[in-house]
């Protein structure tokens, strides 16, 4: 009986998927979950059998582990297929869901479902192998065959990276010594069981180390994107701190952060996200400094507004008539519109002219 292979998952982050794709890979990934959870139920059966059980539980542990994140995110995604009642935002949830990290421990949370999919297989493969629960791993030319085939997916997750090429060389090695001596007719089950777990844990790994790397390369994209963002800011905010000394008198005193002084974003884990809190406290200096300068400035339109409400009011009441009411509209558009501005001033006399347009109480309301 042929054993259900991971499915290929369709679309790519970020993108509306269609839905026949979507359809497809659901069925799948169902197929592959009930399929996987039996063969894992057996495999934990065999390590309790086993002589040293003990010696099984860490990777029986984190294979069920990611089964079970999978099988949330699978859930999610069928809630949010809703029998195919999907709209293109819909779709395009569901490949966040699909391609994107998964919200569980134990390691999950590095990778995306497609990863978790493939690190499971390979750990129900090593399990399979220590335990000797698969009957096809009797026949060694098979076994070699899939020690090959392994290293060829461990090197596509090389990638460029020298050390892990390394190791897999290293693994290739072992495997040609291996296949020079079953060839010989030498009996190798126990250094090929060894190696077979070598390998499968080398592909976890790669498969854990590339999903770190993509999510640094991401993080050091929104850094970039941010930092530029800041960057751009910065001739407006200095063109706002020069009008806010010309235009008001007694101006706050605050320097504007310079961005680039932070220099350019890190390659490393550890760097990024020490330059990253340097950056969030630089985003912070940058909105206090345009808030402290923009303060004055609004407020002094605000004050201009409001007399000229005021003005219109006065004319409308009769209180303009006044020479005491005229002196002070003139004494208070003085102070607004002074070069530069005493803004607390200027507030209190905008206040006083406030006070001196009320509407002066009639007759009736004298009598009463």
């Amino acid at each position: 009986m042929s054993r259900p292979v991971a499915p290929e998952a369709p679309g790519r982050l970020g993108e509306a998927i269609p839905a026949a794709e979507l359809m497809a890979y659901l069925g799948a990934l169902e197929t592959w979950l009930d399929a996987r959870r039996t063969e894992l139920d057996r495999l934990d059966a065999a390590a309790q059998a086993a002589a040293t059980p003990d010696a099984y539980t860490a990777d029986l542990v984190l294979a069920l582990s990611l089964w079970q994140a999978i099988r949330g995110r699978a859930d999610e995604l069928r809630v949010t297929w809703d029998s195919g009642r999907v709209d293109a935002v819909a779709r395009e949830k569901m490949s966040v869901l699909v391609w994107g990290r998964l919200d569980s421990g134990s390691g999950a949370a590095l990778v995306s479902l497609v990863e978790a999919v493939k690190l499971c297989d390979a750990l129900v493969v090593q399990l399979r192998t220590r335990l000797s629960f698969d009957p096809h791993t009797a026949d060694q030319v098979a076994r070699l065959r899939g020690v090959r085939a392994e290293l060829v997916r461990c090197e596509d997750l090389a990638g460029s990276d020298a050390d892990a090429r390394g190791r897999i060389e290293a693994l290739r090695g072992r495997l040609d010594r291996l296949v020079g001596q079953a060839a010989r007719g030498a009996d190798v089950s126990g250094p090929l069981a060894e190696l077979e777990t070598e390998v499968a844990r080398a592909e976890r790994d790669l498969i854990v180390a590339s999903a770190q790397r993509r999510e640094l390369g991401r993080d050091r994209a929104r850094t970039t994107e941010r930092r530029d963002a800041l960057e751009a800011r910065e001739p407006a905010l200095r063109e706002l701190v020069t009008r806010c000394r010309r235009e008001i008198a007694h101006p706050p005193r605050l320097a504007v952060p310079d961005v680039s002084r932070l220099g350019p974003v890190p390659d490393s884990r550890f760097e990024l996200d020490a330059y990253s809190a340097r950056l969030d406290a630089v985003a912070r200096a940058v909105q206090t400094v345009e808030d402290a300068y923009a303060r004055p400035l609004r407020e002094r339109a605000e004050l201009r507004y409001s007399l000229e409400k005021l003005a219109a009011k006065a004319d409308a009441n009769g209180r303009s008539a006044s020479p005491t009411v005229r002196s002070g509209l003139t004494e208070a558009r003085d102070a607004v519109e002074a070069t530069p501005c005493d803004v607390v001033l200027a507030r209190f006399l905008v206040e006083q002219y406030h006070f001196l347009t009320r509407d002066l109480p009639t007759s009736e309301g004298a009598s009463s």
